[in-house]
């Protein structure tokens, strides 16, 4: 999950018409309408009609930019991805893989282009797990998909041979909600008076409360108060306060708690050197903190080049990232980061194996390239939480 307190020609729309007449993926162009999407697509995570991997940003089915607010992706491997994206009318829509419910229409069938989550109207927030997902709607969170560690927050929890919620159910206890963040696993909801609460897989401490037991309901993050920001990684949580303090919980052994150690915390501890931190961002094993300035300060794993400060070496404590100004949002996938930059570019580093820095190649890079050229439109980015698929929008 990413958080900022900053908060059509004929020719261009054509090729995207045809391919939606002809299922084969339409090359978007760099100033066309479409959220874009590139990168692997196993199975139609990339919402073009498509099966085939990506090494460009190319259009998702039907879906025009303007008409999107948030849009998330989620799952933890080639098999299981997908992307959830929350219309400026309040629904919901979403594509790729529903192995365990995922897409929440009712279904366990996979899709590669859009689908209505069922029964969703009047949401303001939506996130997305592995294999689960979340939606905001007048304070209160629903939640479907798979319920193996309590993650559904409904009070219950799915043994492997319980089939999945394939419909989005109310989270237990829980109201006045103005954002919500998935990790892998686990949830963590900000409600209105500034406290955390948190549910799902504890087995890293990434819930917060001094324990490492799951839980299926909700319950509140001791001695957290006037936070105005979360974001969930994989088994690890980041929550900011309005005197831009940072504060982390959960694994470490990467380093993405940024406290100077690989020891996991179960409480929130500060994460240190940090000054004017306008937003924070979670990768799954990596975390990114927004300077009021437009840089960025990044800690966490490095294995691929995914922190962008050009080398593959792991950060215990944050680093600055040289080569970044401008940014106003970034995004965290497995092993590459994406950003968006204020000239309306976007820009990523990391792994490309698949083609997810959309770059035109599948060769890696320890500092930014170009996937989208300033003036693209694009004011926001998603990365698929366990994989390698990118979003633009």
């Amino acid at each position: 999950m990413t958080y900022s307190r900053r908060r059509i020609a004929l020719t261009l729309i054509l090729p995207a018409l045809l391919g939606a007449l002809t299922g084969s993926p339409a090359r978007a162009e760099p100033h066309d309408p479409w959220v874009r999407a590139w990168g692997l697509n196993s199975v139609g995570q990339l919402g073009n009609g498509s099966t085939l991997d990506q090494q460009t940003p190319s259009a998702v089915r039907g879906l025009a930019r303007d008409d999107v607010r948030e849009l998330a992706g989620g799952g933890g491997g080639a098999t299981s991805s997908f992307a959830v994206a929350l219309l400026k009318n309040g629904t919901v829509q979403a594509w790729g893989s529903s192995s365990r419910g995922q897409l929440g229409d009712g279904t366990t069938a996979s899709r590669s282009y859009p689908v209505a989550v069922a029964g969703l109207s009047g949401i303001s927030e939506v996130s997305a797990g592995v294999f689960s997902a979340y939606a905001v709607r007048n304070g209160r969170v629903l939640a479907w998909g798979w319920n193996a560690y309590g993650q559904l927050g409904n009070g219950s929890t799915a043994t492997s041979t319980d089939p999945p919620t394939t419909r989005p159910v109310l989270v237990q206890s829980l109201n006045k909600v103005k954002d919500i963040s998935a990790g892998c696993s686990h949830a963590a909801a900000l409600r209105e008076d500034g406290t955390v609460w948190t549910w799902g897989r504890n087995d890293e401490g990434q819930l917060g409360d001094n324990t490492t037991t799951d839980r299926n309901t909700p319950k509140r993050v001791p001695g957290l108060q006037d936070v105005v920001a979360v974001a969930a990684g994989c088994t690890h949580t980041l929550a900011l306060t309005a005197d831009g303090t940072v504060k982390a919980w959960g694994r470490n052994a990467n380093g993405q708690l940024g406290t100077g150690t690989s020891a996991r915390s179960s409480v929130p501890v500060d994460v240190p050197h940090l000054e004017n931190v306008d937003g924070i961002f979670a990768g799954p094993h990596h975390s990114f903190a927004l300077i009021d300035d437009g840089t960025v300060r990044a800690w966490g794993w490095n294995n691929a080049g995914q922190l962008g400060d050009g080398t593959r070496t792991t950060r215990t404590t944050p680093v600055p990232l040289p080569a970044l100004t401008g940014v106003k949002a970034l995004a965290g996938g497995w092993n590459h980061t994406l950003a968006i930059l204020d000239d309306q570019s976007v820009v990523a580093w990391g792994d490309n194996a698949t083609g997810q820095l959309g770059n035109a190649t599948t060769t890696a890079s320890l500092t930014p390239v170009t996937a989208l050229p300033a003036g693209s439109g694009t004011t926001r980015v998603a990365a698929s939480r366990g994989d390698n698929s990118s979003y633009a929008y």
